[in-house]
């Protein structure tokens, strides 16, 4: 194995797990974050011999993930493949919570440019000018699309009923 491959190789054991994360909250469904995942390590390898600074390379690959799941969403349905649900042979770890499950479901309906700049901001814990740079766009088109996808997540989520 070169020295090329061995440390691409060790990036990616270092930093996939904590793509793939980012790339879930991002389609709602972990087997396309595998999907998202490869595509985008897929594509960073293509030109690993061209980066010059490998201690810099999270937000380059955060970008070309987001950038891969944008241009995912394009794609006419016939040409994306359908997962099936299949039940977990695993149980749920301790603490899970229906809320979880419904604030990821509501997050998947969130149209797509304001489901990243709410998983950058909120999840990476990105700043405004840190995300734009990112998604490749001004620091004024990412308050407005963190405020509409605020209010897409708002009218989805129903209150919690609070007992008197």
């Amino acid at each position: 194995m070169s020295d090329r491959d061995e440390a691409f190789a060790e990036y990616f054991a270092a930093r996939s797990g904590a793509m793939r994360g980012t790339a879930y909250l991002l389609c709602g469904d972990w087997h396309r974050a595998e999907d998202l995942v490869q595509t985008a390590f897929t594509k960073l390898y293509r030109h690993w011999h061209r980066v010059a600074r490998h201690e810099a390379l999270d937000p380059y690959v955060r970008q070309v993930l987001i950038r891969t799941f944008i241009d995912d969403g394009r794609r006419g349905w016939w040409r994306r493949e359908r997962t099936q649900e299949a039940p977990l042979e695993r149980t749920a770890p301790a603490g899970s919570s229906d809320d979880r499950l419904m604030l990821i479901e509501a997050l998947a309906a969130v149209p797509a440019r304001q489901r990243a700049v709410l998983v950058l901001r909120y999840w990476e814990d990105m700043s405004v000018e840190e995300t734009a740079a990112a998604l490749g766009c001004t620091a004024g088109t990412v308050k407005s699309q963190a405020s509409r996808g605020l209010d897409a997540l708002r009218a989805l989520v129903p209150h919690p009923v609070t007992a008197e």
